[in-house]
C-alpha cells in the first residue's frame, strides 16, 4: 500500500515528507527533487520571500545510490530562514521576556514576528483555526495552514512521477490557462507529453506567447493596485493505462481521489475533470467520447470525459483543471476584528505574492502523480519496478484483442 504524509510549519526548522510503499528499483536523484522544488518557487508574480527562503533537501532514508530500496522514504526540506525564527517557533518553552523583543524585519506592513497575531485574515484558516484549537494567537494556525507545506508535497510528487514514468511510461505536464480575467482559448496550445522543459522556461507557464504577455500585464496591474489574483491551471497525464480506480466503492473512484487531492491544495476552490462544467451545458449526443477502431486499436473521437469513465481511467489522457482563489493576504488589508477586544480592525499582512497560480501548476502535477501512483500500485503493484511492469504487461495482454 502506498501512502504519504507531511509534517512541519512554515517557519519551523524543516518540513518532513514521508513516502511509504514505494517499490524498489525506482531511479531518482536529489538533483531531480531539488529541481522540482525550484519549479515550485518560480513564476511571474511571486514575492520576495521566494528569493531568500531557500529549500535545503536532505534524503534521510529509502534511497541508496540514486535508487529506491523498498523501505520508507524520508525527506527533510530545511528552512534557510530558521535562525530568525528559533525563538518564536521553539519547540521548547522560552522566557516570556524573549517574546517582548521587537524582532520585525523592517517591513512596515509586517507585524513584529514575536508578537501575537490577533487580527485574522478573511479567506484564511486563522479565525476558525483559533476557535477550533483554542488558541489566542493565529501563529500556530497560519504556520501549518501556509502553502509552504506544498514544498513537501512537490518533493513526494517527484518520487511518484519517477515511479509512473519508469513503470508505465506516464508523462504528466501542466500549464496555466487563466490568471485573473485573462483566459486561454480552450483547446489551443495544449501541451503534449515531453513539453515540461519548454513550459518551465515560461515565467507564466504557457506555450502561447500572446497569452503570456496578457498574463504578465494582468499581474502587473494587480500588483500596482496592491491586490492579488487567482486563476486556473490544467494538468494532463499522458500514457495512463485503463482500469485505475473503480466504480465499486465510492471513495476509491479515480475521479473522486483526484478531486479530493486537488481540493487539498491551499487556495483551491474548484476542480474539473475533462470538460466538466462545459459538458453540463451540452446535450448527451455531444457530451460523450465515442469509441471507434483505428487499425488494430480502439480509440475515442474525443476526450470530453478527461480520461475517466465510471470512476476508472479509460486509456485516454487524464485531464484535470484546478481553480485557485486570489491569495488571502492582501496588501489592501481587509476588514476583520482584533480577537483580543472584538473591535473592528484591519487584517494582518505579511509578505506575499501577487499571484501563486504559476507555481500551483507543478503542485497540482505532484498531487495528480501521487494519486495515479497509488492507483497504479493498487492495481499492478509489486515489491519492485520489474515485478510491477510484469503485472501491468500481463494484464494488458489478457484483454481480448477485440476490446483492446
Amino acid at each position: 500500500m502506498m501512502r504519504w504524509s507531511t509534517a512541519g510549519e512554515s517557519h519551523g526548522p524543516a518540513l518532513i515528507a514521508l513516502f511509504e510503499g514505494m517499490p524498489a528499483g525506482v531511479y531518482v536523484s536529489s538533483q531531480e527533487i531539488e529541481y522540482a522544488l525550484e519549479r515550485r518557487r518560480s513564476g511571474y508574480g511571486r514575492g520576495t520571500r521566494q528569493k531568500f527562503e531557500q529549500d535545503s533537501l536532505r534524503i534521510v532514508s529509502g534511497i541508496r545510490h540514486g535508487m529506491t530500496i523498498g523501505s520508507p522514504i524520508a525527506l527533510e526540506i530545511g528552512n534557510s530562514e530558521w535562525p530568525k525564527w528559533q525563538t518564536v517557533m521553539s519547540a521548547d518553552p522560552v522566557d516570556p521576556s524573549d517574546l517582548l523583543i521587537d524582532a520585525g524585519t523592517g517591513d512596515e506592513r509586517e507585524l513584529a514576528r514575536n508578537k501575537k497575531l490577533t487580527t485574522p485574515r478573511p479567506g484564511h484558516a486563522d479565525l476558525v483555526g483559533m476557535n477550533k484549537f483554542g488558541f489566542d494567537d493565529a501563529r500556530p494556525v497560519l504556520e501549518r495552514a501556509s502553502a509552504r507545506e506544498t514544498a513537501a508535497r512537490v518533493a513526494l510528487g517527484c518520487l511518484a512521477t519517477s515511479y509512473l514514468k519508469q513503470v508505465a511510461g506516464i508523462d504528466i505536464v501542466s500549464h496555466v490557462v487563466q490568471i485573473g480575467s485573462q483566459k486561454a482559448v480552450r483547446g489551443s496550445y495544449v501541451p503534449q507529453a515531453g513539453d515540461t522543459q519548454t513550459l518551465d522556461l515560461s515565467d507564466v507557464r504557457t506555450l502561447d506567447p500572446d497569452l503570456a504577455q496578457r498574463f504578465r500585464s494582468e499581474i502587473d496591474a494587480a500588483q500596482a493596485d496592491g491586490d492579488t489574483l487567482g486563476g486556473v491551471v490544467e494538468v494532463i497525464a499522458y500514457g495512463v493505462p485503463q482500469a485505475l480506480g473503480t466504480y465499486c466503492i465510492a471513495d476509491q473512484r479515480l475521479d473522486a481521489q483526484i478531486a479530493g487531492a486537488m481540493m487539498s491544495i491551499q487556495s483551491v476552490k474548484g476542480v474539473e475533470i475533462g470538460d466538466g462544467f462545459e459538458s453540463a451545458g451540452r446535450r448527451g449526443s455531444y457530451a460523450h467520447d465515442e469509441i471507434v477502431r483505428e487499425g488494430e486499436e480502439l480509440t475515442r473521437l474525443s476526450n470530453r470525459a478527461g480520461g475517466i469513465e465510471g470512476g476508472m481511467s479509460n486509456g485516454q489522457p487524464v485531464v484535470v483543471r484546478v481553480a485557485l482563489k486570489p491569495i488571502s493576504t492582501v496588501p489592501h488589508a481587509l476588514q476583520t476584528i482584533d480577537t483580543r477586544t472584538g473591535q473592528a480592525a484591519k487584517a494582518l499582512h505579511q509578505r506575499s505574492d501577487t499571484t501563486a497560480v504559476v507555481p500551483a501548476a507543478p503542485i497540482a502535477e505532484s498531487m495528480l502523480a501521487l494519486v495515479l501512483a497509488k492507483a497504479l500500485h493498487e492495481k499492478f503493484g509489486g515489491d519492485s519496478v520489474a515485478e510491477t511492469q510484469r503485472n501491468l504487461k500481463a494484464w494488458q495482454e489478457s484483454i481480448p484483442e477485440v476490446r483492446r
